[in-house]
């Protein structure tokens, strides 16, 4: 039952980053919305979620994880009631904002209590095989989901879907969690500021990258003010007598591998969901609801490449399972490299979805397997919250890069192309990636 809750709970968290994304044009004439501000109704909920990352998983450290988790999860859902009651853009993207603060506390948690709960190895491996299937298959069910509600319904449903499923896991939550040990201590206020605030300007500055392209004033300001921070985040760390990151996290190199194929992989997946929604729907001239349906064969087979991890995990170790995945993820993008101009779902988007979902299930369950492997307890949620700022952050590079490659394409499939070839390239870093920390595991080992 633990189980469930926690992973009820990211899944409604990740859902709720692609969730409205079908529903942005009914959005945009219920509220009256211009084109860039558009874009804001997404990038509101990112922006805090991937910025507050960190400081939500160091509270759950000192505080509690499961206190920390409840509170969160209150904020998400009071949120979305707030946001489903919008009648202005301000408003909306006012609650849209809120609901990423609710999930940068409530995110580090899952993970952290279902590390600190499932203690024996099997059970673990299986509890993060469940978790990681669960954050991965949610940004496609977002768009399955957010299709449905938007035909049948309105877009207010994609947010007020929310509400019931939040209150029940906050009452719940009491009920069938055990609360985690606190870790004695007080908040590192120069760290958090260091973390929080880079962390922000280097989301934000890929958001306005996709807007406005890499040399607009904002986004150079915000990448330079994000190196600044980040720069000076390890100083303060070093020095700090209780960080708010402790450095021994990057000692194991596994480790430090898994955070960046998870980073990687979700550049690539984000770019890829974000090209093929327009794809869909604006060449193959697919609806709302068809387009959502049309993402279903990626969660299955990414459902089922993840169950079949923890079976794998004793015989062969995270390493070739996240290898394999990763050819299958450059295979599909590979494959849609090469969409035309007119097709059929069946001729041009099944195959490649199955192929990247397969592999997608693969590395992202071996990743978060290595990623959260004798973690101290007390580290647990820092440790949780470095592996979701990857994704958060590589999502926003992901769009962000392959827009930028999109608007310098001659038509509207040619660029849909070049960005899927510049996919490509964040999946063969991931080999790259993989076999740069092999080498370097063997070289340590020997010295």
């Amino acid at each position: 039952m633990a189980l469930a809750l926690l992973c009820g709970c990211q899944l409604l968290l990740v859902v709720d980053a692609s969730i409205v994304n079908i529903a942005l044009p009914s959005i945009q004439r219920g509220l009256g919305f211009s084109d860039a501000g558009l874009s804001w109704v997404v990038n509101a909920y990112t922006l805090t979620f991937g910025g507050l990352l960190l400081l939500g998983g160091r509270a759950g450290d000192l505080l509690g994880h499961r206190r920390v988790f409840a509170a969160g999860v209150g904020v998400f859902t009071a949120a979305s009631l707030a946001g489903g009651l919008a009648v202005s853009p301000g408003w909306l993207l006012a609650a849209r904002a809120m609901q990423g603060a609710g999930a940068a506390l409530a995110g580090p948690g899952s993970l952290a209590l279902i590390a600190t709960t499932f203690r024996d190895a099997e059970r673990r491996s299986r509890a993060l095989a469940a978790f990681s299937m669960v954050a991965s298959a949610g940004m496609v069910a977002g768009l399955v989901l957010g299709g449905v509600l938007t035909a049948w319904a309105s877009w207010r449903a994609v947010l007020f879907v929310n509400v019931p499923v939040g209150l029940a896991i906050v009452l719940l939550a009491s009920r069938v969690v055990r609360e985690s040990a606190r870790q004695e201590g007080r908040f590192d206020v120069g760290g958090a500021v260091a973390c929080t605030g880079g962390s922000t300007l280097l989301v934000y500055g890929f958001i306005r990258a996709a807007e406005q392209g890499w040399s607009g004033a904002l986004t150079v300001g915000a990448f330079c003010g994000a190196g600044a921070l980040l720069a000076l985040f390890p100083v303060i760390e070093a020095r700090a007598r209780q960080p708010i990151v402790p450095l021994g996290l990057f000692a194991d190199r596994d480790r430090v591998g898994a955070f960046l194929m998870r980073f990687l992989l979700t550049a690539a997946m984000s770019g890829m969901l974000f090209f093929l929604t327009l794809y869909v729907q604006g060449v193959l001239g697919y609806g709302p609801l068809a387009t959502g349906f049309g993402f279903l064969p990626t969660t299955i087979a990414l459902i089922a490449a993840s169950r079949a991890v923890p079976g794998l995990l004793p015989r062969y170790g995270p390493r070739p399972i996240m290898a394999a995945g990763t050819v299958l993820c450059a295979a599909g993008m590979v494959w849609l490299t090469q969409v035309p101009r007119d097709g059929s779902y069946a001729a041009v988007i099944l195959g490649p979805v199955l192929l990247f979902g397969a592999g997608t299930g693969l590395v992202a369950v071996a990743a978060t397997f290595t990623a959260m492997r004798s973690v101290p307890p007390g580290e647990s949620g820092a440790a949780s919250a470095l592996l979701q700022s990857m994704q958060q952050i590589g999502g926003s590079l992901g769009v962000a890069v392959l827009v930028t490659v999109d608007h310098a394409g001659s038509s509207k499939v040619d660029g849909m192309r070049d960005a899927f070839t510049a996919g490509v390239a964040f999946t063969a870093c991931m080999l790259l990636a993989l076999v740069a920390f092999r080498a370097q595991g063997r070289s340590g080992s020997q010295s």
